[in-house]
């Protein structure tokens, strides 16, 4: 069988790119098979400090592949296997990047919201479509919900409406969206800047934004002070004020932004 999702190194940044354009990339056993096995690389490649999620043809996701999904028992779903690649995606060690050129719908989105930060077209369009075929936008809840406000989420989870990049930014679904021309760009601005970050720094911090927080303030204080106690007296915190001091950059920056 021909690949269906392809990882490319190139000065730090790993693309990730689903390649599947016959199904509309859907989410079948091949490509979430193949996506799993691309984000372990990117993420055991410590050649990699920032992953970026695209695709090739017009859809970015469809969701589901529902070809194989029709006459399958409960536990025989595709859909079981995809909270262990949306988990994968959410706790990834390094800044995760979704670039959207075109529609994303069901388990689609879901995939744009376990990305640290997500940008797309603003001819792109994204719905929850779930309910119109009869089944619940359940799992991708997990990634979708902490991005958007209450009243949004109730809107266009429950009417399955489509709606275009510009209100997916309103609503905090993107980071941003812009012209279809303006993708690259706008993707390499985000991904320049989290390259400039250290990668022990980028985890925690990634890890501490993830994390459920203590009841009690004084707690939380209590283990975010260890944190930074911890990287302020690292490696990597060492390394950052002494190139801060010395006006140049830290040893951690990718060449190409020197």
């Amino acid at each position: 069988m021909d690949e269906l999702v392809h990882l490319d190194v190139s000065d730090g940044i790993g693309t990730i790119t689903l390649d599947s354009p016959h199904n509309r990339n859907a989410l079948s056993a091949q490509l979430r098979k193949e996506l799993k096995e691309r984000l372990d690389a990117a993420i055991a490649d410590e050649a990699v400090r920032v992953i970026v999620l695209g695709h090739t043809g017009k859809v970015f996701c469809a969701g589901m592949d529902l070809k194989e999904s029709r006459s399958a028992d409960a536990d025989a779903q595709g859909v079981n296997e995809f909270p262990a690649l949306l988990e994968q995606i959410w706790t990834c060690p390094k800044p995760v990047v979704a670039k959207v050129g075109g529609p994303a719908r069901a388990g689609g989105v879901g995939l744009v919201a376990a990305c640290d930060i997500a940008v797309a077209a603003e001819e792109a369009t994204f719905a929850f479509s779930e309910v119109r075929i009869g089944v619940v936008p359940a799992v991708i809840s997990v990634t979708v919900l902490p991005r958007l406000n209450a009243r949004s989420a109730h809107e266009l989870f429950l009417t399955g409406e489509t709606f275009g990049g510009s209100r997916a930014a309103e609503i905090g679904l993107l980071n941003s969206a812009v012209s279809a021309d303006g993708l690259d760009v706008e993707v390499k601005r985000y991904t320049d800047m989290l390259a400039l970050g250290a990668p022990g720094a980028l985890a925690s911090t990634k890890a501490m934004l993830t994390a459920q927080q203590p009841a009690k303030m004084s707690e939380a204080f209590e283990q975010m002070l260890e944190l930074s106690a911890e990287h302020f007296a690292g490696k990597e915190g060492q390394e950052g004020m002494l190139a801060f001091a010395e006006k140049r950059k830290p040893s951690w920056v990718p060449e190409a932004l020197r």
